[in-house]
């Protein structure tokens, strides 16, 4: 475990601070802006970024994060008590949630949170676009990245799986906004497909804000420390161009789905946005992007890779 502090990525727009983590301590980063011409017209001629990863990138990857490394990462970290808000998910094992392992572009062991989600190609994975790369920093992307559906205390039960392709908005890339991504994650070491082994939720594009929302997460506060779920229920509102719910996870939990139709008993939803940033590093609320045009594409390119 590296000894560099963990980043939280503060957004251009209003107090919101990002989740992911690493190290032990805890830091403030803000971004730099990336702008001009060159940036505009690759804005204007595809909304949409990918970060690629080869074969032998992947392979590095599954060596690299062994079950140790992934307990140790956790260890290395403590965000202070979980709760009030954040209750400890007690239903069914959710095969389709599950940990993101990454290291960060300051050289750091990390994690979020992300979900397995129906597509075209089995493979689709939805997180933060800051679980993949720093905000307005084009250069400042995350490495060796794995999936591991319904992680649970050190277990893999379902297996690791490399990711091959991270897609997110290009506006996160160079203004910090639009907090979300899709992953494709290639087949297993026995060859099948994510969906085919951990099932898939839907996902809902153009939703109206409202209703009740449970967001669920590997938070690294304790005693959990991204060892198992965390989940908040709330309202979800309007506020700062994004929806927000009542919710005091932390750091880890970035990319955690937001479920609406959440059914408890089976642990079933249909996610309509992401873990993407808190009020205050004493958190109340936690805000998710509101799932629109943009978002599709985002989706579409990683369903269709």
């Amino acid at each position: 475990m590296t000894a560099t502090p963990p980043s939280l990525f503060r957004r251009l727009r209003g107090r919101a601070l990002g989740l992911a983590v690493a190290g032990a301590a805890l830091a403030v980063a803000a971004p730099v802006v990336v702008t001009g011409a060159a940036g505009q017209a690759d804005a204007a001629a595809d909304p949409t970024s990918a970060l690629k990863f080869t074969a032998a990138e992947r392979k590095d990857a599954l060596a690299y994060w062994t079950p140790a490394r992934m307990k140790a990462v956790g260890r290395s970290v403590d965000l202070g008590p979980s709760g009030p808000k954040a209750k400890p998910w007690q239903g069914p094992k959710l095969k389709t949630v599950g940990r993101l392992f990454f290291v960060n572009s300051g050289g750091a062991d990390t994690w979020c949170t992300a979900t397995a989600v129906k597509s075209a190609n089995r493979s689709a994975v939805m997180t933060a676009a800051h679980c993949v790369r720093r905000g307005s920093s084009p250069v400042n992307t995350n490495i060796d990245m794995v999936f591991v559906p319904g992680y649970h205390k050190g277990k893999a039960p379902h297996g690791v799986f490399p990711v091959r392709q991270a897609i997110t908005p290009r506006a996160w890339e160079t203004d910090s906004t639009d907090d979300m991504a899709t992953l494709v994650v290639a087949p297993d070491r026995y060859g099948k497909k994510l969906t085919d082994v951990v099932g898939a939720r839907a996902v809902a594009f153009d939703r109206p804000v409202g209703g009740t929302v449970s967001a669920l997460g590997y938070s690294a506060t304790r005693p959990q420390r991204g060892e198992s779920l965390l989940r908040c229920v709330g309202t979800a509102k309007k506020e700062h161009g994004t929806q927000v719910i009542p919710c005091d996870m932390s750091g880890g939990s970035s990319g955690g789905p937001w479920f609406a139709d959440f059914d408890a008993s089976t642990g079933r939803g249909t996610l309509i946005s992401v873990n993407s940033a808190l009020d205050s590093l004493e958190p109340t609320k936690m805000y998710g992007e509101v799932f629109g045009s943009l978002a599709k594409k985002v989706y579409d390119r990683a369903q269709n890779a």
